[in-house]
């Protein structure tokens, strides 16, 4: 009799720890595309990069970070007056779960400031971007013509 209960009591504790387990997270992951810089003229002192960011989970951009400039921001651009403004994104920028989220010219936008190398076609803009909870990502972004896509 010992034997039947055995592998049943076997199959049941089993059961009863697959029920138990914590279903699995995602890894907070963001994704960065089509990332460029935009060419400035040389002595501009600071200049404007894009990219989209899209987050497997909800996540935050908190800051960025580049060995080609004095330092990098998230800044956003709002007309106030019929003037447009500038100002940084103290606190980031949201990344909805799964939404891809568009840096862009007269948006968003990541600015370079106190350019240590010249913003020309070719060059190479590296960054290192920071995250609320995914790891940091690291990328070069190329430097494109004004209008440049």
């Amino acid at each position: 009799m010992k034997t039947l209960y055995l592998p049943i009591l076997a199959v049941a504790a089993l059961a009863s720890a697959a029920q138990a387990a914590p279903p699995a997270r995602v890894a907070p992951k963001v994704a960065v595309e089509g990332a460029w810089c935009r060419a400035a003229p040389k002595g501009a002192p600071a200049g404007g990069c894009y990219l989209t960011l899209k987050a497997v989970v909800a996540d935050r951009l908190v800051s960025v970070e580049t060995p080609a400039a004095a330092r990098a921001e998230i800044h956003t651009m709002s007309m106030d007056g019929g003037v447009m403004r500038m100002r940084k994104l103290s606190d980031g920028l949201a990344l909805p779960a799964g939404q891809p989220v568009a840096l862009k010219p007269g948006a968003e936008h990541l600015m370079v400031i106190g350019p240590k190398i010249d913003l020309v076609v070719g060059a190479s803009v590296p960054l290192t971007l920071r995250f609320e909870t995914a790891p940091p990502v690291a990328i070069n972004a190329p430097v494109k013509a004004v209008g440049g896509k």
